[in-house]
C-alpha cells in the first residue's frame, strides 16, 4: 500500500459517516460503530418521531441498523487522537479531497483548470475533457507561474524604479519651490531696501527744491511787504496834508510832491503757477537698477584675438585680429572668445545691460570676473576660479552633465539682460530686462578684489552681443 492510499485509509477511519468530517468528541455504540457525539444525538432525535418497532430507550445504529441503548455510548479516546492527527496532517487537509466524492484529487482538468478525482473523471461533465495527472500539471503550470512571476518581478522592479524617480522628482520639485520661495523673499527684501533709498533720495530732492523756491518766494514777499508799508506811510502823509487849511496845505508843496515822485514802486509780474521738478515715482525693479547704470565698454586690449568689436557711434572697429607679439599680451584672453570691460569696480552698486542675438548652437557667458583670473588657460567659470557668470545656451549639445562646480546655465536666455553688482553686499544679480524677472544671484561675504564686467561668446556664427554701443561677434580663423 502506497503512502497516498495509506493516507486515504487513515482519513476514512478518522471521518464521521454522518457529517463526513473528522470526528469531534467521538463515541462508540454497542454495535461497535463510531460517530461524533453530537451527530448521533441529532440522528436519534430525528428517529424519535418515526413509527416502527423498537425497544423503549433504544435507537438503530446509522451504519448497521442494530438497536443500541441511547445511554450506552462510550467515548473513544484513541479515535479522538487519530482524528486530531488527521486534522493536522498536511497531506490530509480537506482541500486535498473531492468535495463531492471524498476521493483524493489526483487529476487536473485542462478545460476547467481545476483538480478532480478519478470518479469526477468518469462523470459526464469531465468525460470529454483533457486531463493530466496532478504531478504533470504541477510541473507544467509551475513553469508557467514562474514565467509569470518573473514578468511580475520585472514589473515590480520597473515600478520601484519609477517610484524612486517620482520620489526624487518630488524632492527636487520641493527643493526648487523652497529655493524659489527664498529667492522671492530675498528679492522683495532687496527691492524694499532699494525703494527705501530711492524714497529718501526723492524726499531729499523735494526738500531741496522746496527750500530753494520757498527762499526765493519769501524774499519777493518781504520786498513787497516793505513797499506796501512805504506806500501806506506816504498815503497817510498826503491824506493828512490834504485835510489842512488852504495856505497851510500849500506850504512846502514842492517837497511834498517830490517825495511822491522820488518813490520807486516795484511792479513785479505775478508769480506763474509753479511746477515741481521732483517727480514722486515708485519705479519697477529694472527702473531702480538703471539708477546705477554704467556706460560699460569692452576693452579691446583684453579681447580674444578673433573677437571683433565694432563701435556704432564711431563707426569703426575697436580691434582686429592681432599679429605677432600682440597675441601674447598678458591682458588678452587666448583660451576662449572673451573680453572684459574697460572699467573695474571695487565698491558701490553698478548696473549695465547687454543685448543678445544668439543663433545656431551657442554657449555664451555673461557677468563679472576678478581682475586676476587666468586668461591663458581654460578653467571652469565658477566663483572658486574668480567668475560670477551665467551661461546662455541655445541648442542642446553644449549642456554638460559633468560633475563639479560650474556656472548657472539658462537654456532659454532673454534677448536683453541686465547685470547688477552690489560690491559691499557681495552680490551679483542677473535680470531679464524685457519683463523685469530675476534670473539668478551669486551671494558671498566679500569679493576678493576689484571686479570687471565679463563677456564670453560662442563659436563663429553663434550670433552677436551688444554692449552699450559696441557690437561684438567672433570671426572665424582663416
Amino acid at each position: 500500500m502506497d503512502a497516498v492510499e495509506l493516507a486515504r485509509k487513515l482519513q476514512e477511519e478518522a471521518t464521521c459517516s454522518i457529517c463526513l468530517d473528522y470526528f469531534t468528541d467521538p463515541v462508540m455504540t454497542a454495535c461497535g460503530h463510531n460517530f461524533c457525539r453530537e451527530c448521533i444525538r441529532l440522528s436519534w432525535e430525528k428517529a424519535k418521531g418515526k413509527k416502527g418497532r423498537r425497544r423503549k430507550g433504544s435507537f438503530p445504529c446509522p451504519e448497521c441498523r442494530e438497536m443500541s441503548p441511547q445511554r450506552n455510548l462510550r467515548p473513544n479516546r484513541l479515535l479522538t487522537k487519530v482524528a486530531e492527527m488527521a486534522r493536522q496532517h498536511p497531506g490530509l487537509q480537506k482541500r486535498d479531497l473531492c468535495q463531492v466524492h471524498q476521493e483524493p484529487l489526483k487529476l487536473f482538468c485542462e478545460e476547467d483548470k481545476s483538480p478532480i478525482c478519478v470518479v469526477c473523471r468518469e462523470a459526464r461533465e469531465h468525460r470529454l475533457h483533457r486531463v493530466l495527472p496532478v504531478e504533470e500539471a504541477v510541473q507544467e503550470y509551475k513553469s508557467k507561474l514562474e514565467a509569470d512571476m518573473e514578468c511580475l518581478r520585472e514589473e515590480v522592479v520597473k515600478t520601484e524604479k519609477m517610484q524612486a524617480q517620482e520620489e526624487q522628482a518630488l524632492a527636487e520639485w520641493q527643493a526648487m519651490v523652497k529655493e524659489r520661495r527664498t529667492c522671492i523673499l530675498v528679492e522683495f527684501e532687496k527691492m524694499t531696501l532699494l525703494l527705501v533709498e530711492e524714497e529718501r533720495r526723492l524726499l531729499q530732492a523735494l526738500k531741496e527744491e522746496e527750500e530753494e523756491t520757498t527762499s526765493r518766494l519769501s524774499e519777493r514777499k518781504a520786498s513787497l511787504d516793505q513797499q506796501s508799508h512805504t506806500l501806506e506811510m506816504l498815503l497817510l502823509r498826503l491824506e493828512d496834508r490834504s485835510q489842512q487849511e488852504p495856505l497851510q496845505m500849500l506850504q512846502d508843496m514842492k517837497d511834498t510832491l517830490a517825495s511822491k515822485d522820488s518813490l520807486q514802486v516795484l511792479c513785479p509780474e505775478a508769480t506763474p503757477p509753479m511746477v515741481l521738478r521732483t517727480v514722486c515715482r515708485v519705479p519697477g525693479q529694472v527702473e531702480v537698477l538703471r539708477g546705477f547704470q554704467e556706460d560699460v565698454v569692452p576693452d579691446p586690449a583684453s579681447a580674444y584675438p578673433y573677437l571683433l568689436l565694432y563701435e556704432s557711434r564711431q563707426r569703426r572697429y575697436l580691434s582686429c585680429p592681432p599679429e605677432g607679439s600682440a597675441l601674447c599680451s598678458k591682458d588678452r584672453f587666448v583660451a576662449y572668445p572673451c573680453a572684459v570691460g574697460q572699467q573695474s569696480f571695487s565698491s558701490g552698486r553698478h548696473y549695465w545691460e547687454v543685448g543678445m542675438n544668439l543663433t545656431g548652437d551657442a554657449l555664451w557667458a555673461l557677468g563679472v570676473c576678478s581682475a586676476s583670473v587666468s586668461r591663458k588657460d581654460r578653467v571652469p567659470k565658477c566663483p572658486e576660479n574668480g567668475f560670477w557668470v551665467v551661461q546662455l545656451a541655445k541648442g542642446k549639445k553644449h549642456l554638460s552633465t559633468a560633475p563639479g562646480p560650474g556656472p548657472v546655465t539658462l537654456t532659454e536666455p532673454p534677448s536683453h539682460m541686465g547685470v547688477f553688482l552690489d560690491f559691499e553686499a557681495g552680490e551679483v544679480s542677473f535680470y531679464s530686462v524685457s519683463d523685469g524677472s530675476h534670473l539668478h544671484t551669486y551671494s558671498q561675504a566679500t569679493f576678493p578684489g576689484p571686479l570687471q564686467p565679463f563677456f564670453c561668446l560662442g563659436a563663429p556664427k553663434s550670433g552677436q552681443m551688444v554692449i552699450s554701443t559696441v557690437t561684438v561677434w567672433v570671426k572665424g580663423r582663416k
